[in-house]
């Protein structure tokens, strides 16, 4: 009763405080739901294209400067919490923060939540029921895996250079362009001065100087801002220094008379000792910087946005059968968003196909695929095509197995942006390296202004090499020295059906010496016969194969299907033998984790009342070693392919031996292997006899036999404690085994897409969506060419800082000279990179 007492007393407190701040609980507004007018609503963003962790700061501020807006960001998780006024648009706070060059999606709960949640007051009736309509369509579209990243996000979102690429425009360069050429030849041609001149140059810097090159200015800021140098910082200072120089010059000296002329002299050891002006530096140096920059952008192939064009849109319609047992098929027009599973769709020439499926109809022909999985591109009935592909010719009819996010286009996108955070944070290192340059470069001019004007006491000298020494440093290429290679590369192996997870994963794989094979899943077809079925001594061999048979008949696995394929003719094709049951059935029978089938047979003989039944417990099982077998059935177990050992009372009663071909790249690829200096190793639970009599077919070299599944991963990891760098090569049923090697190649099956999170995307750093065996030495091979060009790359840009910074300090380089020497440097790394982009086949 008193603590009944006491929350009366807690609730009236809270009554009263409110009744205090102004709010009546009792006369509180509510919705059209019942719901209490709230003021304020929180929304979850899913950010896309953040560069760094220092630039939520910038979007931040700019949120929180909304009318009572508060916004909180988190990095790691790229997500992004804010809460607004009611009567701020949601288009207001989104517009924010892409202005950022950042793409901000609505969560999932956030949709959620606003179909079904507040109306407020200023909303009238017809309002909320369209607004509510779209919002459930939009949250249809969401978990069907349609919505689009805002497309107003930095096009070169993956590079981690602090100059925003979006202000770096052909308005910009063309301005650029226009002021600097004029500005040029009057510096360094004198007869073509006039009275006045360096005042139209100073008019025509202008512009140059502070809009056109407010990219760098912007990037040295938001740099010194985050307590990190800018790439772009030491060349943004140049443009600064000699227009401010030049400034004061003409105010203060005798260059602002306007019979003032130059001597024309560019190189620093050549110039007089009068004022000399240096505007033709800073047209020179934003003008060659903007053109790198712009030309660097725009040469460079981005698949994710590539892939995103090819995704269907939830506007495009198809025209789509309904399978209805009932009612037969009904066509309907239909938006790509509402395609489910075991629809029909009939796709014409130069339609987008939505879903992964099966053509059921029609013939026709695929266009140039951006990921290829090597599958034929002629279409017919029978072949499998993928989302994203482009009917090039011909009208089919596709049965779609997988829509929205399970497709393996969506699978794709997936492990493009993850391995797009993995190299970001790798390259942010890198370029945190090369920015430590930027102050080396701030002390050495500095020391040498005041080396050259104490020795020669010529100021127009000091000047100029200071300038020089730092345009010519480029931190840029040594920041993208080795990671632009590294993004080629992985571009180029998506492109070839080859999902690799970082650089770091293609340096691993670069250094692979030791290419270890499950032999089911990589190096066999997904078929298998049964070659020979042997039974002891007063047995039938009828009888093994149909007590088999049964037991596997709930299984995939492609053993179990030529087994029960097998079983079917036997029983179809039957001896007459009367030891043979006329009816075999299984109930209740279980697969251990070591891949033993058990359960209880009933085997009857006889029909009606003449019938006899009998119950007893079977079993297959493989065999790992010799020693488990005897007499007839050994022989048969290690002469043949691969065994199974069929049981029931006790006995082993007979083995049925199964034939697995080999795909047919699989010699070759062994072959290249070895060529390239990689040993190889095959891994089976097979006996010694079968795995070594298969190996010495495609010509492995090294046989690791009858290890169980559960022992597969400790025999790979003996071979790593060995010093051996191992690549792990497997499907799903290895996964243990691909997570302890240096690098796990996972050969993906088509169930591995099923779903929206795939549990294998943490267990392998590559995952391989084509079925050839070529594919692994092509990507080794690969590996080892992109880890060539970034070693050569970042040795390049070292030697070239080094030798760079000498030279200027030395008064050989002019600062114009120094621009582009140093806008070389990167282009030269730039061209060497896009070698990566070829994929040798």
């Amino acid at each position: 009763m008193q603590s009944h007492d006491g929350l009366e007393a807690c609730i009236e407190e809270a009554r009263h405080a409110a009744r205090e701040a102004g709010i009546d609980p009792n006369t509180a507004k509510r919705d059209l739901d019942g719901e209490l007018v709230r003021p304020n609503a929180s929304y979850a963003f899913e950010l896309s294209g953040l560069e760094d962790g220092p630039q939520l700061i910038d979007i931040e501020e700019a949120l929180e400067a909304l009318p009572g807006v508060s916004a909180r960001l988190v990095y790691p998780t790229r997500m992004a919490w804010v809460t607004a006024p009611a009567s701020t648009p949601l288009g207001v706070i989104t517009e924010t923060i892409e202005q950022f060059g950042v793409g901000a999606i609505v969560t999932d709960s956030t949709l959620q939540r606003r179909a079904h949640g507040r109306y407020w007051q200023e909303h009238p009736m017809p309002r909320r029921a369209k607004h509510r309509r779209n919002e459930e369509a939009n949250l249809i579209a969401r978990a069907q895996g349609f919505v689009r990243p805002s497309t107003r996000r930095s096009r070169r979102e993956g590079d981690v250079l602090f100059t925003a690429r979006d202000l770096v425009t052909p308005t910009r360069l063309w301005v650029a362009f226009l002021l600097t050429i004029p500005v040029l030849l009057l510096t360094y041609i004198p007869r073509l001065d006039f009275p006045g001149w360096q005042w139209v140059c100073l008019a025509l810097t202008t512009p140059v100087a502070l809009w056109c090159a407010s990219p760098f200015h912007r990037a040295m800021a938001g740099g010194v801002r985050r307590g990190m140098p800018a790439l772009d910082g030491a060349s943004s200072i140049a443009i600064l220094a000699s227009y401010v120089w030049s400034f004061a010059m003409l105010l203060f000296t005798e260059a602002g008379d306007l019979d003032f002329t130059t001597s024309g002299s560019w190189v620093p050891l050549r110039m007089s000792d009068g004022p000399e002006l240096y505007f033709e530096v800073s047209c020179a140096v934003t003008l060659l910087l903007l053109a790198g920059r712009y030309a660097s952008m725009w040469v460079r192939t981005d698949l994710r946005e590539e892939l995103e064009a090819r995704r269907p849109s939830q506007d495009d319609v198809y025209k789509v059968d309904h399978r209805d047992k009932r009612h037969g098929p009904s066509p309907e027009e239909l938006p790509a968003t509402e395609i489910r599973r075991g629809d029909d769709v009939v796709l014409t020439a130069g339609q987008i196909i939505p879903v992964d499926g099966e053509v059921v109809g029609g013939s026709g022909h695929i266009g140039a695929e951006l990921v290829d999985t090597h599958r034929d591109d002629v279409l017919k009935v029978g072949s499998v095509v993928t989302a994203g592909s482009v009917l090039a010719q011909g009208k089919i009819k596709v049965r779609a197995n997988r829509v929205g996010h399970t497709t393996l286009l969506t699978a794709v996108q997936r492990w493009l942006d993850d391995a797009s955070r993995y190299q970001n944070a790798a390259t942010m290192v890198s370029t945190r390296t090369a920015g430590l340059l930027i102050p080396f470069a701030y002390v050495i001019a500095l020391l040498d202004f005041g080396l050259w004007l104490l020795f020669t006491g010529n100021i127009n000298t000091a000047v100029s090499t200071a300038l020089a020494i730092l345009v010519v440093v480029a931190p840029v290429s040594l920041a993208i020295s080795p990671a632009l290679a590294m993004r080629q590369g992985l571009d180029a192996a998506v492109r070839n059906g080859m999902l690799v997870r970082d650089g770091n994963a293609l340096r691993t794989l670069a250094d692979t010496d030791t290419a270890v094979f499950n032999r089911v899943g990589t190096l066999v077809k997904p078929e298998m016969h049964v070659e020979t079925v042997t039974a002891v001594t007063g047995e039938s061999s009828e009888l093994v194969i149909r007590i088999a048979g049964v037991l596997s008949a709930d299984s995939d696995h492609p053993a179990s299907k030529a087994i029960v394929k097998a079983a079917r003719a036997a029983r179809d094709s039957r001896s007459g033998d009367p030891c043979v049951p006329d009816w075999i059935e299984a109930s209740g029978d279980t697969c251990s984790p070591d891949g033993e089938f058990r359960g209880p047979i009933t085997a009857t003989w006889g029909n009606g009342d003449n019938a006899r039944s009998e119950t007893f417990t079977a079993s297959l099982w493989r065999p790992t070693n010799l020693s488990q077998l005897r007499g007839k059935l050994s022989v048969a177990a290690t002469t043949g392919g691969t065994p199974v050992v069929v049981r029931w009372g006790g006995k082993d009663r007979g083995v049925i031996t199964l034939y697995d071909p080999a795909k047919d790249d699989a010699i070759e690829a062994i072959d290249r292997l070895e060529s390239m200096g990689v040993e190889t190793v095959m891994l089976t639970r097979d006996t010694y006899p079968v795995a070594r009599r298969f190996a010495d077919f495609l010509g492995i070299s090294h046989v690791l036999a009858g290890i169980r599944s559960p022992d597969k991963p400790h025999a790979v990891r003996s071979l790593h404690t060995q010093g051996a760098n191992v690549a792990m090569i497997g499907d799903a049923s290895v996964l243990p085994s691909l997570r302890v090697a240096d690098s796990g190649l996972l050969f993906a099956e088509d169930d591995l897409f099923g779903s929206k999170e795939p549990r294998w995307s943490d267990d392998a750093e590559v995952v391989l969506i084509r079925e050839d065996v070529m594919s692994v030495p092509q990507l080794i091979e690969h590996a080892r060419r992109i880890k060539r060009i970034a070693s050569s790359n970042l040795a390049f840009a070292g030697i070239y800082n080094a030798a760079a910074i000498v030279l200027a300090a030395a008064g050989v380089l002019p600062p114009v000279g120094a621009t582009l020497l140093m806008l070389g440097s990167s282009l030269f790394i730039e061209a060497k990179s896009r070698r990566a982009r070829r994929f040798k086949i």
